[in-house]
């Protein structure tokens, strides 16, 4: 049996077990009945009046409007980009990775649906049976997570679209001999990405806000939120992983046969190419789909719960929605005037520093952001609840989660900046230490990043918790909570700048191969092709400078993007969890219609209670469980890519390798990408069930505690990984020492934070969005399930899917060691032998 089809049958036997398990689950449980979030209404938007008599309903209306004007200004640039000019001998280049980026999504996708049903099971279980929910309700459940994953997939796609335009307009845009273009291109095509991604997120919540009925929308928002986690999670774990594998897999072959970087002769590269995409450009478009909707869907879900009232919950859900339309637009004007200041200064200029236009960009968004907040919340919510002045309050919080979006990245390039001092430790280290102090150096600027954001993150927080103390108990349960849920939600409040920085880093990355896969230089007369059919003479002496000097400023823009994810995910999980927790505690409601959790059951949220403060202990080992699962798949798959182009790669008589080795070499990433997947999945899986059944208050202390250390280990990795990254970068561009051993040294410690920054601490993000949403409904099948007499099945259950998810665990180190034969590989023409 080949290796697809042992993978087949594996998911297929998964699949079926899972289905007949949760099956027998809903014939125990069918007699229960018991409220849930998906039962929440929403209030009637057009009952409560704002500034200039509008009502909430036509306020949101406006939104639809400005998010269909951003899909149309993300098209534009997207139709732009297409258009503008680019050498034959680099189209034909990033169109193959376009080709190879396609296969890889199909595959992907696929692999999505298998998971799909299992989600699916379990919420036709618990919404169909144990909730009682009309048939119709659960089908709208199921429709709108399979939205929710249409559009996690549907704008990574977009976004490997656009980028595979941009790298190569970028790579010839810099034979000009100008800078400017090679920085406005790939800035370009991030803004494209970044309007359409929460263009998109925002038209479909306010669809589901104003279009659906109010109490369908509950239903809806829970399967949405719950689609975009899946699709996001898969896609950002198994590009961490494809593109990390394809990544080493390249660069080790600069210091085995001591070629250039992206050599065309090196079949690995358009894998690492096809890599960054899947990657850089992939993952974070989904991710970043997904954070900034689970943000709002856990916002939404607080206030329906918390707040009493139907005015008050109009007034601040219009609020918040009316937010984050007018950080749309202040992104959009700010990117607009960042590119007449910076191209007032640069444009004519011979010399850039690539950083600096990226930087103001971030800030002057999140000034314009800050000054638009106030503005807005002074005009919306003047008088909230008898106060008039709660609304500088609580726009004061949302500042807290806005300014993070520009403090995190300055902080990030402390320790990830080809400028910064940690960085040019690392390769100063190097010198005499080799890659071993390398590599020491750059896990101590790893170390120093994660005090010094917890510091931030702490501050930021706690000066939510500060304004949140004269929110009235009267308005809502837990302000505090509310406030953290804001700052989450105002991280991504310039979401399009955000994303569009995040962005930038995979187009440089690809625009500097492509130039080289393109042999451009060695096309006979190009140079009088390029001025007879373009107009100018092509500069390729500077054109490499500037890529190279650009993607170094695409590596810390991409550093700096990820702790923001990072923050917003544990940030955000807070108030997700808060929804856990009204669940298993209950609310009072007073005489007077004042409400407050139930403190008797409150209680069990202490360390007093020892199942509270075991789920604190074990949360943990799922972190560093998951860390060690995934770069195995990266090594292992790394081991054979590197097998694979040792055995295959021609150094004499060629000039380019051939199509057929580099599709062989996309293959194999993709395959260990898939089963490294499969095996981290369904680990993460059955714990969330195993852990939700076995105890509630336990599955609580083990979400705060997958949040905490997943925070710390994430940002760790991350800025670990940035600072070997540049400072391989620092070896290239400014000290010109390429094919010495300082270079091969600072290759090592490369290749060691590649697994680091891109593929265990970014996934992290999305794991712990997704168990929290997951376990939401995991948690109350185990409560329903004790509540009709059921809990020793619950026990027995909860044991069952521990041994589940200890055998994926266990499959995910010794299933995935480099000794495990591959028969694809030794049934290849290069007649490698497995090890």
């Amino acid at each position: 049996m080949n290796p697809t089809s042992r993978m087949d049958a594996l998911r297929a036997s998964v699949t079926g077990t899972a289905v007949r398990v949760l099956g027998l689950l809903a014939v125990l449980a069918s007699g229960t009945a018991r409220a849930s979030e998906a039962d929440l209404v929403l209030p009637d938007f057009s009952s409560v009046s704002f500034v200039g008599g509008l009502n909430g309903r036509a306020l949101l209306m406006a939104g639809i409007a400005v998010s269909i004007f951003g899909l149309a200004f993300g098209f534009m640039q997207y139709t732009a980009l297409r258009n503008l000019p680019v050498h034959k001998s680099m189209l034909e280049i990033s169109e193959l990775i376009y080709e190879t980026c396609k296969t890889y999504l199909v595959t992907q996708g696929k692999f999505i649906l298998i998971l799909e049903v299992l989600i699916g099971a379990v919420m036709v279980v618990y919404f169909g049976f144990l909730q009682h929910m009309a048939p119709v309700k659960v089908v709208t459940i199921l429709v709108f997570s399979l939205i929710g994953i249409a559009g996690s997939y549907g704008v990574a796609w977009f976004g490997i679209r656009v980028n595979t335009f941009a790298n190569s307009r970028t790579a010839f845009a810099s034979l000009r001999g100008k800078p400017y273009p090679t920085y406005a291109i790939p800035l370009q095509a991030g803004m494209s990405i970044g309007m359409v991604l929460i263009s998109t997120e925002l038209l479909l919540m306010l669809i589901i806000l104003l279009f659906v009925p109010a109490d369908f929308a509950g239903p809806c928002f829970i399967g949405f939120a719950i689609g975009e986690s899946l699709g996001a999670s898969v896609l950002r774990i198994a590009g961490g992983i494809f593109t990390k594998i394809a990544d080493i897999g390249s660069d080790l072959m600069k210091i085995v046969f001591k070629i250039k970087e992206d050599d065309a002769r090196n079949p690995g590269v358009i894998a690492d190419c096809t890599g960054d995409n899947a990657g850089d450009s992939v993952g974070p478009s989904a991710d970043g789909f997904e954070t900034y909707g689970v943000t709002g869907v856990a916002l939404i879900t607080f206030i329906l719960l918390a707040v009493p009232g139907a005015e008050y919950q109009v007034q601040l859900l219009v609020w918040i929605f009316m937010m984050r339309i007018v950080m749309v637009l202040a992104s959009l004007g700010s990117y607009g005037l960042n590119g007449i200041i910076q191209g007032g200064k640069y444009k004519n200029a011979d010399h850039m520093n690539f950083e600096h236009p990226l930087t103001f960009l971030v800030w002057l968004t999140s000034i314009v952001s800050v000054a638009l907040t106030f503005l807005v919340s002074y005009l919306l919510i003047p008088n909230l609840a008898g106060d008039t002045t709660l609304w500088w309050k609580m726009s004061a919080i949302i500042t807290c989660g806005t300014l993070a979006g520009a403090i995190i990245p300055e902080a990030i390039k402390v320790f990830t900046s080809t400028e910064s001092r940690h960085v040019r430790e690392v390769v100063t280290a190097s010198r005499e230490g080799g890659a071993s102090l390398n590599v020491i150096s750059g896990l101590v600027a790893g170390n120093f990043s994660a005090y010094w954001m917890g510091i931030i993150i702490a501050a930021l927080m706690g000066g939510a918790y500060f304004f949140s103390l004269d929110i009235p108990n009267s308005l809502m349960i837990a302000p505090a909570v509310f406030a953290f849920g804001l700052v989450a939600f105002g991280f991504l409040g310039m979401g399009p700048v955000t994303i569009a920085v995040d962005s930038y880093g995979p187009v440089t990355d690809n625009a500097q191969s492509v130039y080289e896969l393109s042999l451009i230089e060695n096309v006979p007369n190009v140079k009088a092709e390029v001025q007879k059919d373009f107009g100018f003479t092509p500069d390729f002496e500077k054109g490499k400078e500037y890529l190279e000097e650009n993607d170094g400023a695409g590596n810390t823009f991409k550093a700096t993007a990820k702790p923001v994810l990072i923050g917003t995910a544990v940030v955000g999980a807070t108030t997700m969890i808060f929804s856990i927790i009204v669940i298993l505690v209950g609310i009072n409601v007073g005489a007077d219609g004042f409400r407050s959790l139930n403190a008797t059951n409150a209680a069990n949220l202490s360390l007093l209670h020892a199942p509270f403060l075991l789920g604190l202990v074990t949360g943990g080992a799922i972190i560093y469980w998951f860390s060690g699962a995934s770069m195995q798949a990266v090594s292992t798959g790394a081991y054979r890519a590197v097998e694979f182009i040792k055995a295959n790669i021609k150094l004499e008589g060629v000039e380019k390798a051939s199509v057929e080795d580099s599709k062989r070499v996309v293959e194999i990433c993709t395959q260990y990408a898939q089963k490294g997947m499969l095996n981290i999945f369904l680990g993460v899986f059955f714990s969330t069930l195993a852990f939700a059944f076995l105890e509630p208050y336990f599955f609580v202390g083990y979400l705060i505690s997958i949040a905490i250390f997943g925070l710390y280990q994430a940002v760790f990795m991350a800025n670990a990984g940035g600072a070997w990254d540049n400072a391989k970068k620092l070896v290239e561009v400014e000290l010109k020492a390429k094919g010495t051993d300082l270079h091969a040294a600072t290759v090592v410690g490369d290749t060691v934070g590649d697994p680091f920054k891109d593929t265990s601490s970014v996934a992290l993000n999305p794991v712990i969005k997704f168990t929290t949403l997951f376990g939401l409904l995991a948690v109350e099948l185990a409560v329903e399930l004790n509540a009709a007499g059921q809990s020793t099945l619950t026990t027995v259950l909860a044991g069952a899917f521990f041994v589940a998810s200890m055998v994926f665990v266990y499959r995910s180190f010794y299933g995935m060691r480099i000794e495990t034969p591959m028969a694809a590989i030794a049934e290849g023409k290069a007649g490698v032998k497995p090890a």
